[in-house]
């Protein structure tokens, strides 16, 4: 028996093995929270390097962790990481390459510091005590312009010191306010605005540019780093403010341009909508800018404006173009303006001359985002991603050519999941107007079998389902509501982004009405098209509006056997008096409650609560207690409904999150409770 085992033993020597590819298997949760999330690409000045950061979930300490790294933008070379403590994140090259500026909580508050950009030990370069964001060096090399949250009313860096250390120490935790905006978001106001600062580059002296004002740079409603732009000559700052009063209903931001030389602010667009991501034209004579020319309507269209340095005038580029423009770069002969914008499900890339009747022109295709532009001219740094693919770094030349991938933080990960490509879809919603959807089919697709289906509903209401993985993708993600056997349909419906402003416009004191109706005819359009999809089993969930949706759809139709409503408005009413943004509810339902209260009781799902037996769909509810944009009472308010009219029901709050579930193990905890619920009743 020895003998035959050794001759057994050659013989599987000598026959060569056969290949085999593993089987994928479908994603899973812990897949998706192990996911390492790449952003915030910027581009050396040579366009040879870029850097990066890269989100890794800490689940020990319920976080999310960054640090930064640098890559070839050839892709030819090994990763770098540069940094190693902390959270570091905003990678900033120095306009020579040799150094990059991040933001790091390694001393326990944020802080600008500074690393040679070969690696090395990083040097801290701002020391206040209210700490440091949204650092950007000034094109000479000599500054960093960054913002810092102060009291207005405080001369120094002590005086704020003292304040907080007086409110700290003070036993009693009371608020008070005369004025709205009091809170916003997940954190109320605590008297402090972010100012503009500017350091010296090489000893971290500080000096504040906007002294006692009470405004915040960038706005804290609808600002981010791209509304502060410095000039070439490195004597000026652009930024973006709100200044009307109350806060709560304005939705206009001006631009105000300050001298690093001295002097107050000087506001230089008087559009009562809002105006922001400033951008200098290299030759100094203009600033591009993004802007919406509708006072309080926050999903207006964002136009292309061109400022003229010399006249003081603004003229708007491309006045055909009916997407929302995003961030707006330059090239160096100050002859091109780049930007990107939503279209459909895409994000690509624009081409456009600065010259009045241009037209821009798709450049890059595909869904980009948060694109930086090399000091030559001449290279993209981009994030990219698919729904079926996590974001990456690429780079492209800037006629679109050489677009290739520079990082591959996920492929392995990637090669083990079986993730289906998305498949678009079109039909024709309330009163015949063509909508668009996406559907995901399940792993391991067996087109004989009759599989769930789980209609997912976006948030927003002006918001869309995109072909990317950013956005709500570690929240909802059609992959991994496809994944336990199910049929995913993501729906774009009247309100949606990404296809023209009037389809935007349409969901206005419409709330259920053409959006609910696009859904329906959405849902009809997929079972009468993909026999492989079962009307008989199906859910529909969704959070914010698709909360809201779902509210509704739970008094208008039974055809679905369980519901999942999160964040979602319930009564718009009681929702008014408790939410912060006031400008969204009143432009969308057409004035307050008390002008308006036909519209305000005609879109409440709580209206139809009182039609007794209406609700009879099992439903979970989730919610995050530290929301203030969609309070948590409202979801209250819905499960104290159901259970007292005998519905199954169940809600899950998340004391520590806010509108989103954003904690790696509280997203797990919301994605396990969701998968339950439609694996208790599509099964």
């Amino acid at each position: 028996m020895k003998c035959f085992g050794l001759i057994f033993a050659v013989l599987a020597l000598a026959i060569p093995a056969v290949a085999q590819t593993p089987a994928k298997r479908p994603i899973t949760v812990n897949d998706l929270q192990s996911i390492q999330r790449v952003s915030e690409p910027q581009i050396s000045p040579d366009g040879k390097w870029v850097a990066y950061t890269i989100g890794t979930p800490d689940l020990t300490a319920n976080r999310v962790v960054t640090q930064v790294w640098t890559a070839p933008a050839d892709g030819s070379g090994d990763a770098r990481q540069i940094t190693h403590e902390g959270d570091s994140s905003r990678p900033q090259w120095s306009p020579d390459g040799t150094r990059l500026a991040f933001l790091s909580d390694r001393s326990g508050i944020t802080q600008v510091y500074v690393v040679a950009a070969a690696g090395g030990d990083p040097q801290k370069l701002t020391t206040l005590s209210t700490g440091a964001d949204n650092e950007q060096w000034s094109p000479d090399g000599r500054s960093i312009a960054f913002t810092s949250s102060v009291y207005p009313d405080c001369a120094d860096d002590a005086c704020n010191a003292a304040r907080m250390q007086a409110d700290a120490a003070n036993p009693v935790k009371a608020r008070e306010y005369d004025a709205l905006l009091y809170r916003h978001w997940t954190h109320w106001f605590d008297g402090t605005r972010s100012h503009l600062f500017v350091a010296d580059a090489q000893t971290g002296q500080a000096r504040d540019l906007t002294p006692g004002a009470d405004y915040d740079v960038p706005p804290d409603q609808r600002g981010d780093p791209t509304d502060i732009a410095w000039s070439p000559d490195s004597k000026q700052i652009c930024f973006t403010a709100v200044t009307d009063r109350p806060e709560a209903t304005s939705t206009n931001g001006d631009l105000f341009v300050v001298d690093l030389a001295g002097g107050a602010p000087k506001r230089i667009t008087t559009n009562p909508g809002f105006d922001g991501h400033p951008t200098y034209s290299p030759d100094g004579r203009s600033i591009a800018y993004h802007s919406q020319a509708t006072p309080g309507y926050e999903s207006d269209l964002w136009r292309l404006m061109l400022y003229d340095r010399a006249t003081g005038t603004s003229a708007r580029l491309a006045p055909q173009f009916d997407n929302w423009v995003d961030t707006i770069l330059w090239s160096p002969d100050s002859k091109k303006l780049y930007f990107w914008a939503q279209q459909e499900l895409d994000q690509p890339i624009f081409e456009i001359d600065a010259t009045p009747g241009a037209v821009p022109r798709a450049i890059v295709s595909g869904f980009n985002d948060d694109v930086t532009l090399s000091a030559d001219g001449g290279t993209f740094a981009i994030l990219r991603s698919a729904a079926n693919a996590p974001t990456e770094v690429w780079v492209a030349h800037t006629d679109g050519s050489d677009l290739h991938q520079v990082t591959h933080e996920n492929a392995a990960l990637l090669a083990q999941l079986d993730l289906a490509q998305p498949e678009r879809f079109w039909f024709d919603g309330a009163g015949g107007t063509r909508v668009e959807g996406i559907l995901i089919r399940p792993p391991a697709f067996d087109p004989t079998k009759k599989y769930p289906v789980v209609l997912v509903i976006h948030g927003g209401p002006q918001g869309a389902w995109e072909n990317a993985w950013e956005g709500q993708a570690y929240r909802w993600n059609g992959q991994l509501f496809a994944a336990p056997g199910y049929v995913a349909v993501l729906i774009n419906p009247r309100g949606s982004t990404g296809y023209g402003q009037k389809f935007v416009d349409d969901i206005q004191d419409d709330w259920g009405g053409k959006p609910y109706e696009d859904l329906m005819k959405g849902v009809d359009y997929v079972l009468a098209t993909y026999p492989f999809t079962d009307g008989s089993r199906m859910a529909a969930i969704g959070g914010s509006y698709g909360g809201y949706m779902v509210d509704w759809i739970a008094t208008h139709t039974g055809r679905f056997k369980c519901l999942v409503s999160h964040a979602g408005p319930y009564d718009e009413v009681s929702m008014y008096g408790s939410t912060e943004e006031l400008w969204f509810v009143e432009r969308d339902l057409k004035g307050t409650p008390w002008t308006n209260p036909a519209s305000y009781q005609k879109w409440s799902p709580s209206t139809y609560a009182a039609e007794l037996g209406k609700y009879k769909t099992p439903t979970l509810i989730l919610a995050g207690e530290l929301d203030y944009r969609v309070p948590y009472t409202q979801d209250l308010e819905f499960f104290t409904a159901l259970q007292r009219q005998n519905v199954p029901s169940k809600i899950l709050l998340f004391p520590n999150d806010g509108h989103w579930i954003q904690k790696p193990l509280d997203s797990e905890r919301w994605n396990n409770a969701l998968a339950d619920w439609l694996a208790t009743y599509l099964k």
